[in-house]
């Protein structure tokens, strides 16, 4: 098995519930929808009450934690066995507000080179509106700066 195949096999069982999922995730209420080389897609059921800002409308922390979420474990499907990665930059705009709605965050991968990589994520509503796009830059990590950081030991994207 590939090295990138076994980072997915991770990824589709953390999606089917028999790995475990990171608590973030559950705090927040998404879940993993799809894994690919180079993407992800994640579900969340968004609650003004439980997500809100002070002004009614969906948090943008939960909006960028969301996207975030999906361009990590989408860029992590490029890794190596003996690789891990750091975000470097990430950027989001938020296009429309959201109150209650199902939304879905789909990352790929844009570009993955030697040492950095660029990752979008499209977060549309049940009704495929454009509700948010963010923009993720990622940093290889490889030898003892990947030690400790990577998938399902903990500390994973």
């Amino acid at each position: 098995m590939s090295d990138t195949a076994r980072a997915r096999t991770f990824l589709e069982q953390v999606a089917d519930g028999t790995a475990a999922p990171h608590e973030l995730s559950l705090t927040l209420g998404f879940k993993p929808l799809s894994f690919g080389e180079g993407t992800a897609a994640f579900i969340m059921d968004t609650d003004p009450v439980r997500h809100g800002n002070v002004m009614g409308t969906l948090h943008g922390g939960v909006l960028a934690t969301l996207a975030d979420s999906a361009m990590g474990f989408a860029f992590a499907t490029t890794l190596a066995s003996d690789e891990s990665f750091a975000t470097l930059e990430m950027k989001i705009s938020f296009l429309r507000p959201v109150w209650r709605s199902t939304l879905t965050a789909s990352a790929n991968v844009v570009q993955r080179g030697k040492s950095t990589g660029l990752v979008e994520c499209r977060v549309t509503d049940e009704r495929d509106r454009l509700i948010a796009h963010a923009t993720s830059t990622c940093l290889v990590l490889r030898g003892s700066q990947a030690q400790g950081r990577g998938l399902g030991d903990g500390t994973s994207a």
